[in-house]
């Protein structure tokens, strides 16, 4: 049975709440394991199905792993790699998984992997990536659906990537940690994660500098020289944020813990110019409120406000006082939360990648779907600022990126709960036979 959440708007969320393990960072983290010849424990793990997802990628592939949920740790030992194919069936459920191609090269000197899947938030090729392997000394062929790689060694190289991908920043990384000489890639990533995966990769015996800049630098290592290690992920920062807006969203006041400020400082500050107030409890624990209702801004997606949050500024700017625009600078297809908005009332205009949004007075509840994870998220958000009863379906998007989304949601005083059609059934059920 398809599971859907059912909101009563308008409670203001209050209280305290903590953030788990950055999704987009620990996925990296695993795919890393497979360059190491043992045993690696992660910690600050969300339970997650992407994280599920990944965790049977590396099974498929010979890897074994033990994951505590009390604890939130893994421990993956990949000492017998017993395949070099990445399965359709497994890959095409999220494209973050393509980052084991690099992985793989760098450990096996060969991977088979089929081509990504994941949010349907637009085109989101894999050219760079295979440019880049190119570039290491890669012979590569794309039919029937995957990727086919393969070299007899790799060799360092200097790498431009034509946009900032962060997907191929990774995989390149990945791939870099074991080749001969040293790489530069230029023009990369620079979000938190790749400084993340960076220090991941430095704390198993690699040698990389420059993470957090254009400009990052792998000197290739012996295979050898990396080893077992244990390594705590950073925050999700989208998690935070989402968590942020949603305080903002219903005019509350909040203590949000295992937060890193300095990866909210575009969001924090967009906030604070709407009219919310943010303030530093301690070095990982912010205070979120806001009074009165909100003034509207732009926004524009870039690695320290990243597209991840926009469907969720979008949500705040529905009701905020003015006009506001959002210009999505990465995705064409990010916008998917458009005309469920519209049907709780927004007035939303799309022109292109550009979203003018005019602010109403209040949303009301209607039944929507969440397209995929973060406008998911968003409509959530929507729906605890409704008027009114909302029900969200295809839930199954948002699991892939929050834990425990409605328990944390519900500390903070939301009227949320988790049902499907068979649970409503019998509630009505029951209703019916009391009368």
């Amino acid at each position: 049975m398809a599971e859907k959440f059912k909101i009563q708007g308008g409670e203001t969320l209050k209280g305290e709440v903590s953030v788990g393990g950055a999704k987009n960072a620990v996925l990296k983290h695993l795919a890393a394991t497979i360059l190491v010849n043992g045993k690696t424990k992660i910690y600050n793990v969300p339970h997650l199905t992407d994280v599920d997802i990944m965790l049977n990628v590396l099974s498929d592939l010979g890897a074994k792993y033990t994951y505590d949920k009390e604890e939130k740790s893994v421990v993956v030992d990949a000492s017998n790699i017993t395949s070099i194919t990445a399965k359709y069936e497994l890959v095409s459920k999220m494209r973050a998984s393509f980052i084991i191609l690099g992985a793989l090269m760098s450990r096996c000197k060969e991977a088979i992997v089929a081509l990504p899947g994941g949010c349907a938030i637009g085109e989101r090729r894999v050219d760079f990536h295979i440019k880049g392997l190119e570039a290491l000394g890669a012979k590569i062929k794309i039919e029937n659906g995957y990727v086919h790689a393969k070299a007899s060694k790799l060799v360092g190289a200097d790498i431009y990537l034509d946009i900032p991908s962060v997907g191929a920043t990774e995989n390149l990384m990945l791939a870099a940690v074991l080749a001969e000489g040293s790489t530069r890639i230029q023009n990369a990533a620079q979000e938190p994660e790749i400084i993340d995966l960076a220090n991941f990769l430095n704390t198993i015996g690699a040698d990389v500098s420059g993470a957090g800049t254009s400009e990052i630098l792998i000197n290739g290592v012996k295979a050898e020289n990396l080893h077992s290690a244990e390594y705590t992920t950073i925050p999700d920062r989208i998690e935070a944020g989402t968590f942020m807006a949603a305080v903002v969203a219903t005019r509350g006041k909040a203590i949000i813990k295992n937060v890193y400020p300095a990866h909210l400082t575009f969001f924090n500050d967009k906030l604070i110019k709407m009219g919310a107030s943010i303030k530093l409890v301690e070095p990982t624990t912010i205070e979120v409120s806001c009074k009165g209702r909100l003034s509207s801004i732009n926004f524009v997606t870039q690695p320290y406000f990243p597209t991840d949050l926009q469907a969720i500024a979008m949500t705040l700017l529905t009701t905020a006082n003015g006009v506001g625009i959002i210009t999505e600078s990465l995705y064409e297809n990010r916008f998917m939360q458009v005309p469920d908005l519209r049907r709780m009332g927004a007035d939303i205009h799309q022109d292109r990648n550009h979203a003018i949004v005019k602010g109403v007075k209040n949303l009301t509840g209607a039944t929507v779907a969440a397209s995929d994870l973060r406008a998911g998220a968003a409509l959530v958000i929507a729906g605890l600022m409704a008027n009114g009863q909302t029900i969200v379906e295809k839930l199954h998007h948002i699991d892939r990126g929050y834990e425990e989304f409605e328990h944390k949601l519900t500390k903070l005083g939301a009227k949320i709960c988790r049902y499907d059609d068979s649970t409503e059934a019998k509630i009505i059920q029951e209703i019916r036979g009391s009368i």
